[in-house]
């Protein structure tokens, strides 16, 4: 088996109302679509069942106050905020998320698979390491990463973000770690929430320059992603040599996606995926795991994106990756020519850099 997909029923449980964008049918609609197109009967590809996360495990990176609190409110109900709330035993499917991920990467460095995807629910890379928010209540990337770090199963590990929303979260808990590079590719934090991810988010003390941030205005479709890959991810990620690439894989910068901007197309997806799994053969042994993150068109986004993602980590094909024909007026629409203004954007982001790595001078 070559591709590990960790998946739990129990993923489908938690739901703050029926029609909240994080909601259950982000999963199920990709599932039927993963099913219809014969994923599971592929031998390159197994379903591997998630542990919990212990607690100890969640302290490397959550205060345990903050523990205690969702502990209590998943007992009778509570918010984190408007947006994230706690339902009543809702505990089990949050620790079962993070064990997930921790289960995608156990199953990579025992080489029980080449590379895994996590799909798992709810999402993480918000969460800091006292409150959760923005749909997220534990940081299911920062819980793995330390882990495996405080494990020894790696040195170094790489990760890369491209949900359409900055990962405030992941940037804050790495943000002076030398040992995790941290590269977010996502919308402009002017025009999305969180609001924040500039050029100059570079991390501090030890982890200067470890953390990259790369803003992309609205319209931003396949061809931008393609020219950031090129030009700042992988010559970063080459020469950082990491022992494990990680994808925070948020799928809403899908041009259909109902919370953002973007127009990335699920080939487009595809396309970085592949390039991910290239750089992983390259530098870690094929080592990647990928974590599902956002994505909230459940029926014209996520089941064409996760299957061209999962298809480029399993080594098939994804030349015919592509979502019904009934969306491109939906893509003709959002879609806009940035490409002048991306390329000022690494240009300040290479100026800025260019103390701190070689392939930028």
């Amino acid at each position: 088996m070559r591709t590990g997909i960790i998946y739990h029923e129990a993923y489908l449980k938690h739901e703050q109302s029926p029609t909240h964008p994080e909601r259950r049918e982000r999963l199920a609609y990709t599932l039927d679509q993963l099913r219809e197109e014969g994923i599971f009967e592929d031998p390159r590809i197994g379903i591997i069942p998630p542990r919990e996360a212990l607690l100890d495990e969640i302290l490397l990176v959550h205060e345990r106050g903050y523990i205690d609190l969702l502990k209590r409110m998943a007992v009778k109900g509570g918010s984190i905020d408007l947006d994230t709330r706690v339902s009543a035993g809702m505990y089990e499917q949050i620790v079962l998320a993070a064990g997930g991920a921790l289960t995608a990467a156990e199953k990579v460095f025992e080489r029980k698979v080449r590379n895994a995807f996590a799909l798992i629910r709810p999402p993480g890379h918000h969460a800091k390491p006292g409150m959760g928010a923005g749909f997220c209540y534990l940081n299911n990337m920062a819980i793995m990463v330390k882990n495996v770090i405080e494990k020894g199963m790696a040195e170094r590990v790489a990760i890369l973000d491209w949900d359409a929303h900055h990962g405030d979260g992941t940037q804050e808990i790495f943000y002076d770690d030398p040992n995790v590079l941290y590269i977010s590719i996502h919308q402009d934090g002017r025009t999305l929430y969180p609001g924040s991810g500039f050029v100059d988010e570079i991390g501090i003390g030890r982890g200067e320059g470890y953390n990259i941030c790369v803003p992309i205005p609205p319209g931003s479709s396949d061809d931008t992603y393609r020219l950031i890959l090129n030009e700042i991810y992988i010559p970063v990620v080459e020469e950082f040599k990491p022992d494990l690439i990680a994808i925070s894989a948020g799928q809403d910068n899908h041009f259909t996606d109902p919370l953002t901007s973007l127009a990335l197309t699920a080939q487009g997806y595809a396309q970085m995926m592949r390039e991910a799994v290239k750089l992983s053969e390259k530098l870690c042994g094929g080592r990647l795991v990928t974590l599902l993150e956002g994505g909230y068109s459940v029926e014209g986004g996520l089941p064409y994106v996760n299957l061209g993602i999962i298809a480029a980590m399993a080594g098939m094909s994804i030349d015919k990756i592509r979502e019904p024909d009934v969306y491109k007026e939906v893509l003709n629409r959002r879609r806009r020519d940035v490409r002048g203004r991306v390329e000022r954007t690494l240009d300040e982001l290479r100026h800025i850099l260019r103390d701190y790595w070689d392939c930028f001078r």
